[in-house]
């Protein structure tokens, strides 16, 4: 028997040749014929065949197709030059009626079977292993001297009539500060599964322990490792089981077909991608494109003017609205409140920024089919319900959201409000933003920007922001323009030392993200762009799907009506107007903000995001 050491600089035809006379003493393959592309193999009978390529080509992260033989057809000319499907595995699997009936060294006994059947080679992530490591990563299965840990997980597939099965994904760990070259190393190796689908915590897909991989051998992560995990080509044994054929084979997880193709004909789709942690409970992190996030850092730009010379500058951070915008991304459902009643003496109390904003991200959340509600002060829920209305009739909502409301009964509420029967496993709401929302300041009381306290117009939302922080998955954003607004406790040192009144007004309460601009209502227009945008990343739409299922190419006929625009904006606000909702600085009912005309300054910052 031949033992493991140099078998990774043999040429396959020798590996393959090796395999077939049943002389080595290992596992599996990782690690051998470094550079060349290896692959998982499914056999099946010729009458399921385009079925199954169909259920390839729409699972094409998981499922690279790389080649589908003739019926009966052993050999793969496009693949290698000698092979023989029936011996050249380290070994195999035989499926009955959905369940495994045995394990095999070789095929040949099943030469007459073979003959009515279709051989399926798939992608294998073995292959990019030494594009990872010239990049200085260490493999760590491969440093372990063990398989590959692979999980079954909680995302399905996109189904055929035959085929249905939920993704299977590899997981290696990389050490944190390695995580972009792994991404880069990977990205464009889309025949060996591309990039990762998901990067941390495994329990976002589902898997409960690590230490118990369905298929392979547990792979122990050193300090400072992060789980990294990508589509899995045993996704097709998995889709094998659940179409119950009579009988198929497939490849043993880990021992794959070693071919001739060396991993050298790469494709590239444009755009370095970059990584950004968006949650630390549970760990969490995003993909996106480099030219993506340009756009938004430019955005961020945009929005950082400081019109009303209150000294923000010094509040804002950059790359706030990114992981802002990825963490609403990301999120299936989302809570938005805004509302700071900094006109006490009148009735309504409101300002008019801050609504306009709160619209412009839930329009563009509902474009992106997601769960959407807005939360405000019980005394103001005539208003937002009249506002809401109108925003339907102008067409910047496509259907009315839910309108709530919150009050405190007792030191559970607001786990109550935000999670199903008070259980922090069962959050309703996955992300929370607020934006121009009165924020408690450290002595429990609200201020306006001229230090008076308004704390009987303003129900205790903040504890909702307080409660998010404990249950786990529900991030945060605040959205504010001077110091005041919920979401701003983030930024509140710089808030007592450099906006006047600081030291009173600011408020207290953290977000994890916070979005500072020169009005907040540009805010919220620019976190609607930023969706935009990371939706029209194939990068980043990729990895929200998994890499399961076909691109959902954006259409302008979905996307251009969601965004801002200022004939929108112009008749919303004359709508605010009609409704006494006043301007923030001046308390007039003109069309203004914050005492900025609409015309010429706030009409030209929507004209620049766009």
């Amino acid at each position: 028997m031949l033992l493991t050491g140099g078998l990774k600089s043999l040429l396959p035809h020798v590996l393959r040749r090796i395999i077939r006379c049943n002389r080595l003493s290992i596992s599996n393959t990782s690690g051998m014929a470094e550079g060349y592309k290896q692959a998982n193999v499914v056999i099946l009978h010729k009458s399921l065949a385009d079925d199954f390529e169909k259920f390839c080509r729409a699972n094409d992260g998981p499922l690279p197709l790389l080649y589908r033989s003739q019926p009966g057809e052993w050999k793969c000319p496009s693949l290698s030059s000698d092979s023989d499907i029936r011996t050249d595995c380290l070994q195999y699997r035989k499926y009955e009626h959905g369940a495994c009936t045995g394990s095999l060294k070789s095929l040949k006994e099943y030469s007459e079977q073979l003959k009515d059947m279709v051989t399926f080679y798939l992608g294998c992530s073995f292959s990019f292993e030494k594009a990872v490591q010239k990049a200085g990563i260490p493999i760590r299965n491969v440093e372990q001297k063990c398989n590959v840990s692979m999980y079954k997980t909680s995302v399905p597939c996109y189904s055929t009539s035959m085929f249905h099965c939920n993704l299977v994904v590899t997981m290696r760990p990389i050490p944190e500060s390695k995580l972009e070259a792994a991404v880069l190393a990977t990205s464009e190796l889309k025949e060996a599964h591309g990039a990762p689908v998901h990067i941390g915590d495994p329990g976002l897909l589902g898997i409960q322990d690590l230490s118990k991989p369905d298929y392979g051998d547990p792979v122990h992560l050193h300090p400072g490792d992060i789980p990294v995990f990508w589509a899995c080509g045993v996704t097709g044994v998995e889709a094998i089981i659940n179409c119950r054929a009579p009988l198929a084979f497939t490849h043993s997880p880990g021992c794959m077909f070693i071919t001739d193709v060396k991993n050298d004909n790469v494709t590239s789709s444009g755009g370095v991608p970059q990584v950004h942690c968006i949650s630390q409970d549970p760990l969490h992190f995003s993909i996106v494109s480099e030219e993506a996030a340009q756009k938004i850092k430019a955005l961020e730009t945009l929005i950082g003017i400081d019109p009303g010379e209150r000294g923000i500058r010094h509040l804002q951070r950059q790359g706030e609205l990114l992981g802002a915008s990825l963490a609403m991304s990301h999120a299936g459902s989302v809570l938005i409140t805004t509302g700071f009643p900094t006109h006490f003496s009148h009735q309504p109390p409101e300002e008019n920024d801050g609504p306009p904003g709160a619209l412009a991200i839930a329009a563009m959340l509902q474009a992106l089919q997601k769960q959407v509600a807005i939360v405000t002060d019980q005394r103001a829920m005539d208003l937002n319900k009249r506002i809401i209305e109108e925003a339907v009739q102008l067409g910047i909502l496509k259907k009315p959201i839910p309108l709530l409301s919150y009050q405190r009964e007792n030191a559970d509420s607001a786990l109550m409000f935000l999670c199903e029967d008070g259980n922090p496993e069962r959050p309703r709401f996955d992300h929370l933003v607020a934006i121009e929302r009165a924020g408690m300041a450290a002595d429990g009381n609200y201020y306006n920007a001229r230090k008076v306290n308004i704390k009987h117009l303003v129900d205790p939302i903040d504890e909702l922001f307080l409660a998010a922080q404990t249950i786990p998955g529900v991030t945060t954003t605040g959205v504010g323009d001077g110091g005041n607004e919920l979401g701003m406790g983030k930024v509140k040192d710089a808030v007592k030392k450099h906006i006047k009144n600081g030291d009173v007004i600011a408020c207290d309460v953290e977000a994890d993200f916070t979005v500072v601009a020169g009005v907040s209502n540009w805010g919220g227009y620019a976190i609607a762009c930023a969706l935009s945008v990371l939706r029209c990343c194939d990068t980043h739409e990729r990895y929200l799907r998994r890499a399961v299922g076909c691109p959902r190419t954006p259409g302008p006929g979905l996307w251009l009506p969601a965004l801002p625009s200022v004939s929108k904006e112009e008749k919303l606000l004359k709508t605010l107007v009609q409704l006494g909702v006043r301007s923030g600085k001046t308390a007039s009912l003109e069309m203004e903000v914050d005492g900025l005309p609409f015309y010429n300054t706030h009409s030209l910052m929507i004209e620049k995001l766009l």
